[in-house]
């Protein structure tokens, strides 16, 4: 383990950044120094899962050449700390856990290594080393807050179990008021139900074409931009957006840091559907989180791996090392 308070090792060197979710793989090479990004590369290869959780070979087999290539034209710079955020680290990661740095530091002689789940990295990205919280929202849903001396993570459980007011959750309730307009019963919506069957067809092969598929998260979250379309003249569609305002904001309360001076960053996809999500969501935050301010996300998850390599050769790294959310790896104090 390496001691996040281990002196710099320069200004010459170079810092990686990985971001690996569902989407794919993106790489940032930087500035050490400056935390200033040199180059970048983006793959839309998710990266597999096998019996061990995220594969570290094929991590390997995607990251390795990349930056190989970025690196290429500062060979003389060496690589002093590598951070790594990858949706699902902190269920999935044992297998990354245990192969990536005697990998990196055979491959590029890294120092010191920070191997993070995709809402660290989110978290670092939007807010730095400030304590705070941040929504993560995009198919699903998760809020991950700190104090500095510890992690509190509310949701992201997926969505058969939680995600609550993630894109999955929004979609799903936006095809169940569709199916409840086609059957006839209350608490339907034409308009959802409309959209529904221009965009899947008619909705009575909807079991069949949803139930068997193993992306059905992404498919019930395609549907969630048609409840935001259809939230300013549908009161249904506008119901199931407040609601889920206020699920986001209860999961931002049970993550976020008690007393004055906190603040709360959203991030991710979701939140682009704009004020028919975001003006009952800030509702519910002021009345559930009074104590906080609602700040923009300075970065995003990318940004926040190249801050987390920065901090690590730098030393200066502030935010708290937990068994599943933030591990390092590399040596101590020199």
């Amino acid at each position: 383990m390496v001691s996040a308070n281990a002196p710099s090792h320069g200004p010459d060197g170079l810092v990686v950044g990985v971001d690996s979710g569902g989407s794919g793989l993106r790489i940032a090479l930087a500035d050490a120094a400056t935390g200033t990004v040199l180059g970048s590369r983006a793959s839309r290869e998710p990266v597999r899962t096998g019996p061990g959780g995220i594969s570290a070979a094929h991590f390997l087999e995607q990251v390795l050449p990349a930056v190989r290539d970025l690196t290429g034209p500062f060979g003389g710079r060496p690589v002093l700390a590598a951070a790594v955020g990858a949706a699902g680290m902190a269920t999935l990661g044992d297998e990354l856990r245990a192969g990536l740095p005697g990998a990196l530091a055979e491959a590029w002689g890294v120092r010191r290594l920070a191997l993070a789940a995709d809402a660290v990295t989110a978290y670092a990205g939007a807010l730095g080393q400030r304590p705070g919280a941040v929504v993560a929202g995009g198919t699903g849903m998760i809020a991950l807050g700190t104090d500095l001396a510890a992690w509190r993570r509310a949701d992201g459980w997926g969505h058969l179990l939680g995600d609550c007011g993630g894109g999955a959750w929004i979609g799903r309730a936006g095809l169940e008021a569709a199916m409840r307009a086609h059957d006839g019963r209350r608490g339907g919506s034409t308009a959802l139900l409309d959209r529904a069957e221009k965009l899947f067809g008619p909705v009575t092969g909807l079991p069949g074409m949803l139930y068997p598929r193993t992306d059905r998260p992404a498919v019930l979250a395609s549907f969630a931009p048609e409840v935001g379309h259809c939230a300013p003249e549908d009161p249904v569609a506008a119901d199931i957006l407040a609601r889920a305002g206020t699920h986001i904001a209860e999961a931002a309360g049970a993550a976020c840091p008690a007393g004055a001076g906190a603040v709360v960053a959203l991030t991710g996809g979701l939140f682009r559907m704009g004020d028919p999500l975001l003006a009952p969501l800030r509702a519910a935050l002021g009345e559930l989180l009074p104590h906080a301010r609602t700040v923009e996300a300075a970065g995003d998850p990318l940004a926040g791996a190249v801050a987390l390599a920065s901090a690590l050769a730098a030393g200066t790294l502030r935010l708290p090392e937990d068994p599943s959310l933030l591990r390092l790896f590399g040596p101590g104090p020199v």
